[in-house]
């Protein structure tokens, strides 16, 4: 699988890059697929086309450029929050947070396998314009959704709440106002504005309180860390909405905003959108980064144009192969990245792995059947995430992508199934 800065990505980048340009994306970061895309690119099915274009034709654009190498789906972040809520961690150190996997052995390789997601199985359908009528209903209402939402009778509703962001002159003060809020010494106030504006379910209020005195009630921002991260995010977006600091007239900002609930998740996050370039740098790590769409897709375009004046037979070799690592190049913004983000040790790595080929229906062949392997029972189970031999996750992997084969032109449709690390 390539590697790379774990990078959250949204639809407006995807949507800005060439096919074959994505290729270079997925080929060198590690990317977040988070539900938002999925959701937001599904609610496109239900979109009014001018002319000749077909709302179809638009998602199987958006699902050509999947990242199938490299992507990661990442759990919703409101199973997340509910669970931290009930007291159960979730880290936020940039790893991304999968659905729950199946122990398995094989040989004497024991580890994890993580099931291809149905939204996975969904864009390799896209691809196709395959879709299932049960997508077309589903996109039906999120578009509904979407233009239905009144983000200035939201205003108002959140104006009850007592908070007034009317002092608000900036978006900075929004961000402040905010943090004050969510680092409250209420903790009784906390826990209500977070089954409020986290749309805790009623059923679960109760136990979610009881777990909570249990731990003494701290604060929400130690008790549930990431709950009270999305909390502050939920609150800022109010907060500058009902300052106007966010406009009310577009609906789809309630949707842009959600993409910051998973930048714990990553190292990078890109997008094309502006109101992420304006907010998303407020809730970032010391360590994380906001890149702007445009700039990475200019440098993804100039990794093309080098790697297209390659000789045919190393573009034959696959890009696993011949661009194992980005360019030892100081102007490349994908080396850059690698460097701030990654182990410098890549720089002491060929980029040219001539030996990829030979090995890799070896390798794919022992992850097919680590893939394929059935799962454990609890007692046999002797080993965790950190002492596993391997953590797989089946996904299907094009052999070719726009102009570029992905894998060594001499291996079979059949042998790209699975891919693990």
């Amino acid at each position: 699988m390539p590697a790379g800065p774990i990078t959250l990505f949204d639809k407006s980048f995807i949507q800005s890059l060439s096919v074959d340009e994505s290729v270079w994306f997925d080929q060198f970061y590690h990317s977040v697929v988070c539900p938002i895309f999925f959701v937001e690119t599904l609610a496109d099915l239900a979109k009014e086309m001018r002319g000749d274009r077909s709302a179809e034709k638009e998602v199987e654009k958006i699902a050509q450029k999947f990242p199938d190498m490299g992507g990661n789906p990442c759990m919703f972040h409101a199973e997340l929050c509910l669970g931290n809520l009930m007291g159960q961690p979730v880290p936020m150190d940039g790893r991304i947070i999968m659905p729950a996997a199946r122990p398995v052995r094989a040989g004497n390789r024991s580890g994890f396998v993580f099931e291809s997601p149905p939204e996975a199985e969904a864009f390799n359908r896209w691809q196709r314009q395959e879709f299932k009528e049960v997508e077309r209903n589903h996109a039906r209402e999120w578009r509904a959704m979407l233009s239905s939402l009144d983000l200035k009778e939201v205003a108002k509703k959140f104006g009850r709440t007592g908070i007034a962001p009317t002092s608000c002159k900036n978006l900075k003060d929004a961000y402040s106002l905010a943090e004050s809020i969510v680092s409250s010494p209420k903790p009784y106030d906390q826990m209500a504005l977070a089954t409020l504006f986290l749309g805790v379910p009623r059923e679960y209020e109760q136990e979610m309180v009881r777990r909570w005195q249990m731990a003494g009630l701290s604060p929400i921002s130690q008790y549930a860390p990431y709950a009270a991260f999305v909390l502050k995010i939920e609150i800022f977006f109010q907060v500058a909405i009902s300052a106007s600091l966010i406009s009310a007239d577009r609906s789809s900002n309630r949707v842009d905003i959600a993409y910051l609930y998973y930048l714990p998740f990553s190292m990078v996050f890109v997008s094309s959108d502006k109101l992420h370039r304006n907010c998303a740098p407020f809730f970032l790590r010391e360590n994380q980064e906001f890149v702007w769409g445009p700039d990475l897709k200019a440098d993804l375009k100039s990794l093309d144009e080098r790697y297209q004046a390659l000789p045919q037979a190393t573009k034959d070799l696959g890009v696993l192969a011949f661009a194992s690592t980005p360019p030892q190049d100081e102007s490349c913004l994908t080396s850059d990245l690698w460097d701030r983000h990654m182990s410098k040790a890549w720089r002491d790595r060929p980029e040219i792995n001539s030996a990829l080929p030979n090995s890799t229906k070896t390798l794919v062949d022992e992850m097919n059947a680590f893939n394929h392997a059935e799962a454990l029972e609890p007692p046999e189970v002797n080993f965790d995430a950190e002492s596993a031999d391997a953590m797989s996750l089946q996904r299907m992997v094009r052999r070719q992508k726009g102009r570029w084969l992905q894998v060594p032109k001499g291996l079979k449709d059949e042998d790209t199934d699975d891919d693990g690390s």
